[in-house]
């Protein structure tokens, strides 16, 4: 049987699931998504409270769904470990972990387009003129070519949302601290350790971030956030473990 609920895990889905149905109730979610989900920094539109509320966000019903079966079903066990204040702030600094990895991402792609642009001639300024108006200019095309042209323009005007980043971290988590327990994908009823199990999707994931291929997942997916959030929840684990006058709890 599943245990009964975590405090915090409750509260996460609250908030999720009012911030949800915040955004489908007020102007088709435009407000919502331009306030509190969270853009790239050279962007007109970002907001330095993005980086923390981006991961109460989503973009779609499966989204969120998806997410909170994922928060229910391993954050408990998490938090039963950990204690609330502990696996809070393991949730939230996987989340920034994510955020960190997925925008250092977006200006690798950005500034290596932007250099190019400028170094045949292109004023920096006017180029950051253009992209905040919603614009690009059809001559970057041809210097860079229509794919990075693509990867440049999309850097700018990515808008990032959902727990997935912070979700990866507590599936790693769960992985390190149940390692024999069997897990199975919906569409794959197959018992795999999540020893196994975890490291798999990691896996599927950096494979589509470097080839833009998706398995199980939409295209726009942020590949790199869930990286981030995986890598991030898996430093914690070690140094934890490591320091045994730790006991994984704080409370």
């Amino acid at each position: 049987m599943r245990p009964q609920i975590t405090d915090t895990v409750k509260h996460l889905l609250i908030v999720n699931v009012l911030m949800f149905v915040g955004t489908m109730a007020i102007g088709d979610g435009e407000l919502f998504y331009k306030y509190f989900g969270l853009y790239f920094p050279k962007n007109d539109l970002f907001q330095p409270w993005q980086i923390v509320t981006h991961m109460f966000m989503h973009g779609g019903l499966m989204h969120i769904l998806f997410n909170m079966f994922a928060l229910w079903m391993f954050g408990t066990a998490v938090e039963q470990i950990f204690g609330s204040k502990k696996f809070l702030f393991f949730y939230i600094l996987a989340g920034l972990g994510a955020a960190v990895l997925q925008l250092a991402y977006l200006y690798f792609n950005f500034n290596s387009g932007l250099s190019v642009l400028v170094s045949e001639g292109f004023s920096g300024a006017e180029i950051m003129n253009t992209l905040n108006q919603g614009k690009y200019n059809t001559g970057w095309e041809v210097i860079l070519g229509e794919a990075k042209l693509g990867s440049f323009v999309s850097s700018f005007n990515t808008t990032m949302v959902g727990a997935s980043g912070a979700i990866m971290g507590v599936l790693v988590a769960f992985g390190m601290l149940f390692p024999n327990s069997k897990l199975m994908l919906i569409f794959l009823p197959i018992p795999i350790k999540a020893k196994y199990f975890i490291p798999g999707i990691i896996i599927l994931d950096l494979v589509s971030a470097l080839t833009g291929q998706s398995f199980f997942s939409p295209s726009n997916t942020a590949y790199v956030a869930h990286i981030g959030g995986a890598l991030t929840g898996f430093l914690m684990m070690y140094f934890w473990k490591k320091d045994q006058s730790d006991k994984y709890r704080w409370n």
